[in-house]
């Protein structure tokens, strides 16, 4: 394969899975919209079934009363809401605290197992025909749970996935920029899924499924939100999504902390790649198949890859041509990669020196997070990956 090709192939990944899948679905929901209008899912905004609001908590005393406040306040019946905390492991008085509330469930195992086999303990004591997930250090929306049965009231969806919002702050550093934009472009990308077929997964801090679709997950997944969601896609079940169901939560504390989360996720994506590759059969799965590969294979493999690469494949041609001065299409793409990384670089300066200038923290959060990726594709495959949570310091 000759540099040029390699160079081309690298390069439409690249748009490919960060603007061209966009602009693709943009125009699908579009066409959609004209020609089978009738064919979106319709849901009843009185429907109130009793729920579960499930959450899995590990040394998360900190977070405990607000978290609690917060699942009181929320706008549905509370002798419709079923409260389940899973504190396995915690050894920092989470039970004991959470105990002093009346209304909450509370069940403890000593020993740390993971939160996939808390997870799948802890459905065992559900008593309501949906089960909404929620992470401790995130607050809901007042609306949510209302947002989210509101869904589930067409029988075909068998999984509704929330929104997950950054509080921004001014003073937020380059983790807390970055991962804001970077949530609002995924919220639109992910509306547009559901719209147009089905969301590709959820997120942890705020999804809901119904109750009698769970089974038991394997104890050493990585993200349980995508497996959970994802196969029960894969049974035939729309995931929905609705971004007025929402969770907030502050950004990592820097972006040392952040990494952490990132590689960690990557690792996770690469696993949920083996065990779900059934779903990339299209015949079996059709359009789902296109999402699932377009939305987050390529993402957790292929693209991180490739931004690295063509760099140096693009120096490769210029250098091959022998003139660095004459302005063709490689040299000019040679140019403008470059100053993106020295953007990169000086937001990467900025963010050592504490300077707040957060236009400069967007090339620096992209190129981070794809070197996250990669740092995670080889922490999997070595088989280095805890299956704990190590939990990142918020803001």
């Amino acid at each position: 394969m000759s540099l040029i090709v390699l160079f081309w192939i690298l390069l439409f990944v690249l748009f490919y899975t960060y603007v061209g899948y966009a602009m693709v679905l943009f125009v699908l929901l579009k066409l959609k919209k004209i020609f089978f209008p009738s064919r979106f899912l319709k849901t009843n905004d009185s429907y109130e079934p009793n729920v579960c609001l499930f959450v899995t908590a590990f040394n998360e005393k900190d977070y405990v009363q607000q978290k609690v406040e917060n699942s009181y306040s929320l706008d549905y019946p509370k002798e419709k809401i079923q409260y389940v905390w899973i504190t396995d492991g915690s050894d920092d008085g989470t039970p004991d605290l959470l105990r002093k509330y009346k209304d909450l469930e509370v069940y403890h195992l000593n020993e740390r197992r993971g939160k996939m086999h808390a997870m799948n303990r802890g459905v065992k004591f559900v008593n309501a025909p949906i089960i909404i997930f929620s992470d401790t250090n995130t607050l809901l929306g007042k609306q949510s749970i209302r947002e989210i049965v509101a869904k589930f009231s067409n029988e075909k969806t068998g999984c509704v996935a929330g929104e997950k919002r950054i509080v921004e702050k001014q003073a937020d550093a380059a983790a807390g920029a970055g991962e804001g934009l970077y949530w609002k472009f995924e919220s639109w990308i992910k509306n547009m899924d559901a719209e147009l077929n089905s969301a590709v997964g959820a997120v942890g801090e705020l999804f809901a499924i119904r109750a009698k679709l769970f089974e038991d997950v394997e104890t050493d997944t990585l993200l349980d939100d995508f497996i959970i969601s994802l196969r029960i896609a894969q049974k035939g079940f729309h995931i929905a999504y609705t971004p007025n169901a929402y969770a907030e939560e502050t950004a990592s504390l820097n972006v040392k902390e952040e990494l952490k989360r990132k590689i960690r996720i990557a690792a996770g994506g690469v696993q949920t790649i083996f065990r779900l590759k059934g779903l990339l059969n299209p015949f079996r799965f059709g359009l789902l198949s296109w999402q699932y590969f377009s939305h987050k294979v390529l993402r957790w493999t292929l693209a991180p890859v490739s931004l690295f690469l063509i760099l140096i494949i693009n120096v490769w041609i210029v250098a091959i041509q022998g003139n660095w001065t004459d302005l063709h299409f490689y040299s000019v793409f040679l140019y403008v990669q470059l100053v993106c990384y020295i953007l990169a670089a000086v937001g990467w300066y900025f963010e050592n020196k504490k300077l707040r200038f957060k236009t400069l923290f967007i090339p620096y959060y992209f190129v981070f997070i794809n070197y996250a990726s990669i740092r995670g594709i080889f922490r999997y495959f070595k088989g280095k990956q805890s299956v704990n949570w190590e939990k990142s310091k918020r803001a």
